[in-house]
């Protein structure tokens, strides 16, 4: 308990932190949504002023600021100008779109790459370990956009793929769904298994080359016992730290994937409020993908607390 609640009050600190200048940039940046109408000859500069005057934007920022974190610890992300209503529900249904687009990805890619990593240890100097380094090497390569736009062009010229959306107009079942996630999921996951199998290689052959290694090959251990029941497990902790920093940039990278690829979730969401300067919406964004960083690291944390008697022992 005592571990848990200082990492939980790290990161509550991490977010408030982020609450902070999320809020200041936002606000310091230059025009608003009302800026847009400015330029109307239909609309006076007195009808502008009235709805900025109700909606506090001419506040002191110190006022908004905390009139916002109030609304924040409440469950209200703040009002949508441009949507003409409350964001939590906007950000509800979109923020579920995404965990389901990326929670697949972020599985697939861990069941994908751990065991090629592995193998790949396993396999020094072979032909399975040269070929997977230049694979991952390539994948490394190539930008999450450029293919992702690769792809899309692909669905598009051979209509084997669906180009946009969650569902089809006349279908609505998980399987119609699966097949809208194929190409979204596999941009993310040639972004995300590349360098878990670089890490999971590497993590495999530090343990491989150790004394208790040594001594367990020298004990007739057979290999598959060797591999899964005793050096993967020594292996785990630099795969754990990396699980979740694994789901912040997943997160980021999905966004991007998204409105490539028009999966409604939070990434067209976030371009259309940025497009609109809809900073609520912006700011809520920020936040989601902040305490899903904050989650992924607390509960890495506590995976290493739990596997790692090291951890255990400098806290007591």
């Amino acid at each position: 308990m005592k571990y848990t609640s200082r990492r939980l009050l790290h990161g509550l600190a991490l977010l408030l932190a982020v609450s902070f200048f999320s809020f200041v940039l936002a606000q310091i940046a230059p025009g608003d949504y009302y800026t847009q109408f400015r330029g109307n000859p239909q609309i006076s500069a007195e009808a502008n002023a009235a709805p900025r005057a109700r909606s506090g934007i001419d506040r002191p920022i110190a006022l908004r600021y905390a009139g916002w974190v109030g609304g924040l610890l409440h469950g209200d992300f703040g009002y949508s100008l441009a949507y003409h209503g409350p964001v939590a529900p906007l950000l509800r249904q979109r923020t579920g779109n995404t965990l389901l687009l990326t929670g697949t990805a972020t599985l697939l890619a861990w069941l994908l790459a751990v065991p090629i990593g592995v193998w790949s240890a396993a396999q020094r100097g072979t032909w399975f370990d040269g070929v997977t380094s230049v694979g991952v090497a390539i994948l490394l390569a190539i930008p999450d956009l450029i293919l992702a736009i690769a792809l899309l062009v692909l669905a598009v010229r051979t209509g084997w793929f669906p180009t946009g959306g969650k569902t089809s107009p006349a279908h609505s079942d998980w399987r119609d769904i699966a097949w809208h996630m194929v190409l979204p999921v596999a941009v993310l996951i040639a972004g995300l298994a590349p360098v878990l199998v670089r890490h999971a290689r590497a993590a495999m052959l530090e343990v491989m080359d150790s004394g208790f290694a040594l001594s367990a090959r020298a004990q007739g251990i057979p290999r598959p016992r060797l591999l899964l029941h005793h050096l993967l497990p020594a292996a785990m902790n630099p795969l754990i730290t990396l699980f979740g920093l694994s789901l912040g940039t997943l997160l980021s990278a999905s966004l991007l994937v998204e409105v490539v690829m028009g999966w409604p979730g939070l990434g067209p969401l976030f371009l259309e409020a940025v497009m609109a300067r809809d900073f609520a919406i912006v700011l809520a964004v920020v936040m989601v993908s902040a305490a899903f960083l904050v989650l992924g690291n607390l509960a890495a944390d506590l995976l290493l607390y739990r596997i790692d008697p090291r951890i255990r022992s400098g806290n007591e």
